[in-house]
């Protein structure tokens, strides 16, 4: 009807003959129109190949940069019984501050002066290992002096029997000889008796010579006594050397026992006294444990407990606390089937709720109220809410985030990916394509390094 085709109706139908044609044909504002028809699909289709910028949206809220820097709850190490508060909702305290004062309830713990006692007890001991200590001294020196002693015995007992032995020797010579006096004397005997009865002899000297035959036979008796005696004098000496061999081994062996049995009741006793000092350390630490203190400088959010004479366990949450001091960050979470075009270091654009803003997803650089970001985190398990949490902290090449951010505020983001034609972004949508596999700069350098 408006001929913008080759193929003419009215080659096939004479039009003139429809009124409706004819009031076209002698209408003069015809020909605009049909420039304007004209003219709107050509600017559709210059639309069309205008740059559309890639993204994937999310939802999230604010947060900080570092875990420590986020709301924690300040929890009690021991059970105990509330006494006092020293602050109260909103109040900002300072490290080391004290929020609150609880008292003791376990009946092992209730007396007041048991660190005293127990530091009294650990002195006890102490001193207990000294003792034990000294008794091995003296022990030692005890030892010492018997194996002294020992030694000068055993020198003074081989020195006997050394002139024993020597005794033994000179009467074994002095048998020796009379043995052979005895000879002379018994062959002097014969030759007198020879002489005699040849006449040449009396009998008085034959006499002489039978006395002191007589003589030399007593005489070798009692030498043989003597060389016998000797010999005995010897074995009481070897049994005298094997005797103080035996009672000092024995003094010894006492000693030393005596020495383990100090020796054990000292480790015994210095077990005890790192169980003692054990014990004070941990009734010390545990006096401490009664205040309650700021683990750094910030506000109280809220008490999760109240009342006085309240009895709590252990472990039991007191009060949430706000650190003053934070950088700011967003959380947000993003579909499973985007997670992989997320890269550290990607830039995204953040709005706040509460914050105007005018946001076209595909032209970030006319949006209005929005934020620059980098993603500095993303966590590679799956949320309870079936996304993937992406950390973001502020973009320093780009203007600061407003200070006055509360944590917890709502945000949404975009990811900014690859730059496409209009086109491209609607045929991807009508048949449900995900975004163009992307990677920024950085991450591409280092895949084309490997």
């Amino acid at each position: 009807m408006l001929n913008i085709t080759d193929n003419k109706i009215s080659q096939y139908i004479d039009l003139k003959k429809y009124k409706s044609t004819q009031i076209f044909a002698d209408n003069p504002h015809y020909n605009v129109i049909k420039k304007i028809v004209w003219g709107i699909v050509i600017v559709i289709i210059l639309f069309l190949f205008l740059p559309w910028t890639q993204n994937i949206s999310g939802n999230g809220f604010v947060t900080t940069l570092r875990p420590n820097q986020r709301p924690q709850t300040i929890h009690t190490v021991i059970a105990g019984r509330i006494e006092k508060w020293y602050v109260q909702e909103g109040d900002f305290v300072k490290k080391g501050d004290t929020i609150l004062f609880i008292s003791e309830i376990k009946e092992d713990y209730l007396d007041p002066d048991l660190v005293e006692n127990t530091g009294n007890q650990v002195k006890a001991k102490e001193n207990a290992v000294d003792s034990y200590e000294e008794k091995v001294k003296a022990l030692n020196l005890q030892m010492n002096a018997i194996e002294n002693e020992k030694g000068l015995k055993l020198k003074q007992a081989q020195n006997k029997l050394k002139q024993s032995y020597l005794k033994v020797k000179s009467d074994s010579m002095d048998l020796q000889a009379v043995i052979t006096q005895l000879k002379i004397a018994e062959t002097q005997y014969n030759r007198a008796v020879s002489l005699n009865k040849e006449g040449l002899k009396p009998m008085t000297y034959v006499e002489e010579k039978k006395v002191k035959l007589q003589d030399m036979e007593a005489k070798i008796i009692t030498q043989e006594n003597k060389y016998l005696a000797s010999q005995n004098e010897v074995l009481n000496a070897t049994m005298e050397i094997n005797r103080i061999m035996a009672e000092y081994t024995e003094k010894r062996a006492k000693a030393s026992s005596d020495k383990q049995t100090a020796l054990s009741a000292q480790f015994d006793t210095e077990a005890q006294v790192n169980k003692l000092r054990n014990q004070y350390t941990n009734y010390k630490i545990r006096n401490g444990l009664y205040y309650i203190t700021a683990p750094q400088d910030g506000y109280v959010n809220r008490a999760l407990q109240s009342g006085i004479g309240e009895t709590i366990k252990d472990g039991t949450p007191i009060v949430s606390i706000m650190p003053s001091n934070f950088e700011i960050a967003v959380e947000t979470y993003v579909d499973p089937l985007n997670f992989p075009l997320i890269n550290k270091g990607e830039k995204v654009r953040v709005w706040f709720d509460g914050w105007p803003t005018i946001v076209f997803s595909g032209w970030p650089g006319v949006s209005y109220g929005t934020f620059g970001g980098v993603i500095v985190a993303k966590e590679n398990f799956i949320s309870e809410n079936g996304k993937y949490r992406v950390l973001i902290a502020p973009d320093p090449n780009e203007k600061p985030w407003p200070k006055e951010l509360s944590i917890g505020a709502g945000t949404q983001t975009l990811a900014l990916l690859e730059d496409v034609p209009i086109w491209f972004e609607i045929w991807r949508t009508l048949n449900g394509f995900p975004p163009n596999f992307y990677q920024p700069n950085a991450a591409k350098g280092k895949t084309d390094k490997k």
